[in-house]
């Protein structure tokens, strides 16, 4: 290591602890690592999956049907339930890694002095008031203060968001932690990335005290909410569950004293209870949603909780990051200014006075460069630059420029310097109309986005080179602005997001000017900017009313942006939040939905989050929310069906008890009414196609349910317009003298033609029914063919009609059956214009 070029005065922190020190204070404060919490082992998460009711109901109807000696149906319905409940385990288990994976963040190996020898130990061994020596490529290992430096340069955009590494420089060992951002500061972090240069550090934090562990405190004490959807098939499975044990007791007693039959009333009120049991709620959800992620992880987007999808679809506000989600997280040369000239990149070939300004601003940056400033100026300038590097002089805390040194071919020596531009300006001693211009200029430039440095050069004699950068005497050669540019699909995006009123926030850790001019850029309104610093100031009240008229936040800090997303969840937003950072996965996990980038995210990030887009593409998350909005309309649609189906099931099943009549339905007659019904509502509504205006409709109001009020009713008069179709077949059979197995294939031929009807009535709420009968669903039809099949093989093959208990049914008892439909049909069309407005909401 060769020596560092700042050192503070008195160095006895060189000499690090003693290894007796060490350990002792190893005891007594704990291992440099994050805590384990209380995590769930796979025994506690599967218990707690099978405590959910719609796993309860599954196994409970799987239970029923098996009791009654139905064993296909009973397999499918257990079959359904283990699958589901494996899906469960595995999402559960992978959220429990979140912690684990930001303890291996935190916890790379170290090069500490102790006993005035250096030496590599597990970073979980590091203490506080350890000596580290940070090395390039190395992993910082706790937090701490930089004692020496030589042109340390760190990456620390894991904290901060900020895709440019920042310099260190020495300062004073015994000082207090500052949080993470900012040039030229002597603070180091844990997890964070030495790029370039070495320094030697003491340690002041560890673990949980380090300013990763305060974010993993923060995951710890963040208990994700239970999606909604969840919340709301709970509320359905148990409405339904109690109004079909109300409905078999009352059966039960009715028939019971009435007829008294009691096994005839026990028959019925089984056959009651099964006919309004809701077992296609959970099957239903579970298809929906593994059919979501199938569907997204076509477009490269990685669901780890399948629900999140419908979440998405509800969101109200859409929290992006700047840097690398918006932006192409690479800095670009796009404009040099000098005192006469403006240069923009790709706007011809740049004249002498500029070229010269570039390989000045390439003179001043290293050799090898890993700043994604100085790489842009070395492809620009095309190169190495041109001769021997004498000196470097690097960034200091008063004076926020760097030097180099270089001597020509013909011996003769000059010195390129850049920095922050009032920094230069300063160096060149501008007079007062040269400050004016730097001013104007770095106004200009920083309005549009751009991170704007100060370039100079200077000539320098022969003899002794000066101790400070203030000892040469320096031309000032102008700006030069750099563009992290902005991606092609975000203006598009976010007008997309916009008519469907879904308003999208930026927080970034950038500067204020630049994050207007880049929201500009992409279609926000940025009228103004809020800081990390006014955003400390505010309490809860003027916080909230700053993020109803607020679009852009910038140089937020990490547990800023959680108190950003909490902010908005108690005013009643449906929060989406992007990031890649560990500092992101706080309001990752806090957020509604959590999306972080596959592309440049930590692993902490995308444990944090519910959806990952393997791409990094600002417009996946609108493709997400469209299909959001997509799922949850077919769920809605493929909800009412069930309501309704089951209503003329059940009046079947009562009926005949009315009349005298022996029953209509049998478990075979269930099962196949349930080949029918469990494809539809879980595989064909959900390959529905798109409402035409899904996107120019405002997001769902945040207590919706899944079936509202209107909804309801709408599935109840869809029911009861069915069952009456039901009755005045049956009430037509019995006027007919019909044989009991004849009247039973009228009626059940009836139910599922019936069944058809209502199929078609709820593909769209939106479309009239001759658009609807023309929109394109392979699995749909191929369904109904099938399902025509086997019924017409039940009603004409001989085997297959003794099965079914049928009689052979008449060209005109199948004219009733195709008329009651029909009228069912046009009846239902007829009625839905009444309810479109509220079913489309």
């Amino acid at each position: 290591m060769s020596l560092p070029e700042t050192e503070p005065a008195g160095a006895s922190w060189r000499a690090g602890l003693s290894q007796a020190d060490a350990q002792a204070r190893l005891r007594a404060e704990g291992f440099n690592e994050l805590p384990m919490g209380d995590g769930r082992g796979i025994l506690r998460i599967v218990v707690d999956v099978l405590r959910e009711p719609m796993f309860s109901l599954l196994l409970a109807a799987g239970a029923i049907y098996l009791l009654l000696g139905d064993l296909g149906e009973a397999i499918v319905l257990l079959a359904f339930a283990t699958f589901s409940v494996l899906i469960t385990v595995v999402q559960e288990t992978r959220s429990e890694h979140v912690l684990a994976a930001l303890r291996d963040q935190a916890s790379p190996r170290a090069l500490v002095i102790r006993d005035g020898e250096r030496r590599r130990i597990p970073g979980r061994e590091v203490v506080r008031g350890d000596t580290i020596v940070v090395l390039e490529g190395d992993r910082i290992p706790a937090d701490a203060v930089v004692g020496s430096a030589s042109s340390l340069v760190v990456d620390e955009s894991l904290l901060t968001g900020e895709s440019a590494p920042v310099n260190k420089s020495a300062g004073d060992t015994g000082a207090a932690m500052a949080r993470p951002g900012g040039e030229n500061t002597p603070y180091l972090y844990s997890g964070t990335l030495a790029v370039h240069g070495e320094g030697v550090a003491v340690v002041r934090a560890t673990g949980p005290n380090s300013e990763l562990g305060r974010i993993g405190q923060s995951l710890k004490a963040i208990t994700p909410e239970p999606p909604r959807l969840q919340v709301e098939t709970r509320r359905l499975v148990r409405i339904f569950a109690a109004v079909g044990l109300a409905a078999s007791l009352a059966v039960v007693l009715l028939i019971g004293i009435v007829q008294g039959d009691w096994l005839q009333a026990v028959l019925g009120g089984i056959a009651i209870g099964m006919s309004l049991l809701p077992e296609e709620f959970p099957l239903v959800l579970t298809a929906f949603m593994v059919m979501g992620a199938w569907r997204l992880s076509r477009v490269r987007v990685l669901t780890r909780r399948a629900s999140a999808i419908e979440m998405l679809g509800a969101a109200t506000v859409l929290c992006s990051d700047k840097t690398g989600t918006m932006t192409q997280n690479r800095m670009n040369l796009a404009e040099v200014r000098t005192v006469c000239t403006t240069w923009r990149v790709g706007h011809g070939e740049p004249d002498a006075e500029v070229a010269a300004l570039i390989e000045a601003a390439r003179g001043a940056s290293s050799p090898e460069p890993s700043d994604p400033m100085e790489k842009a100026l070395a492809a620009q300038a095309g190169g190495r630059a041109a001769g021997k590097l004498v000196r470097r002089y690097g960034l200091q805390p008063t004076l926020l420029a760097m030097s180099h040194v270089w001597q020509d071919e013909d011996g003769g020596r000059h010195v390129a310097t850049k920095g922050a531009p009032e920094a230069i300006g300063a160096l060149c001693r501008l007079d007062a109309a040269g400050q004016a211009w730097l001013h104007r200029g770095i106004e200009d430039m920083a309005s549009e986005g751009m991170r704007v440095l100060g370039v100079a050069r200077g000539q320098l004699p022969d003899g002794p080179l000066p101790e400070e950068q203030t000892g040469f005497d320096l031309e000032f050669l102008g700006l030069v602005g750099f563009a992290d540019p902005l991606r092609d699909n975000v203006p598009g995006a976010i007008g997309e997001c916009r008519s469907a009123q879904i308003r999208v926030i930026m927080i970034t850790g950038d500067y204020p000017a630049t994050a207007r001019a880049i929201a500009g850029r992409a279609g926000l309104d940025a009228g103004k900017a809020v800081d990390g610093r006014s955003l400390e100031n505010m309490d809860a009240a003027a916080l909230r009313e700053c993020i109803r008229t607020t679009n852009v936040f910038a140089r937020i800090m990490p547990e800023q942006k959680l108190r950003l997303v909490q902010a908005l969840k108690a005013d009643g937003e449906v929060v989406a939040m992007t990031g890649d950072g560990v500092n992101d996965a706080p309001a990752l996990r806090a957020a509604h939905i959590g999306v972080a980038m596959g592309g440049r995210g930590t692993d902490v990030a995308r444990e944090a989050s519910a959806i990952v887009l393997l791409d990094d593409d600002f417009g996946s998350i609108v493709r997400t929310i469209r299909l959001g909005r997509r799922i949850y309309d077919n769920l809605r649609k493929a909800s009412a069906y069930i309501v309704a189906v089951h209503i003329p099931i059940a009046g079947l099943a009562l009926l005949p008890l009315l009349f005298g009549l022996p029953f209509m339905l049998s478990p075979i007659h269930i099962a196949f009414l349930e080949m029918v019904i469990d494809p539809v509502c879980s595989i064909a509504f959900e390959a529905e196609a798109e409402e035409r205006d899904l996107m120019q409709r405002p997001p769902r109001a945040a207590d919706s349910r899944l079936l509202s009020p209107s909804m309801m009713a709408f599935s109840l008069l869809q029911g009861g317009l069915a069952l009456v179709t039901l009755a005045v077949v049956l009430v037509v059979g019995i006027g007919r003298d019909m044989p009991t197995d004849q009247l039973r294939a009228l009626m059940f031929t009836s139910l599922v033609l019936t069944n058809v009807g209502l199929i078609v009535v709820n593909r769209s709420f939106s479309s009239s029914l001759s658009v609807a009968l023309r929109r394109p669903n392979f699995f749909l039809w191929f369904l109904l063919s099938v399902v025509a099949v086997v019924l017409t093989i039940a009603l004409t093959w001989p085997p297959a009609m003794d099965l079914f208990q049928f009689g052979p049914l008449h060209a005109d008892d199948l004219g009733v059956s195709l008329l009651a439909t029909v009228g069912l049909i046009l009846s239902l069309e007829a009625l839905k214009p009444w309810w479109r407005h509220s079913l489309r909401n």
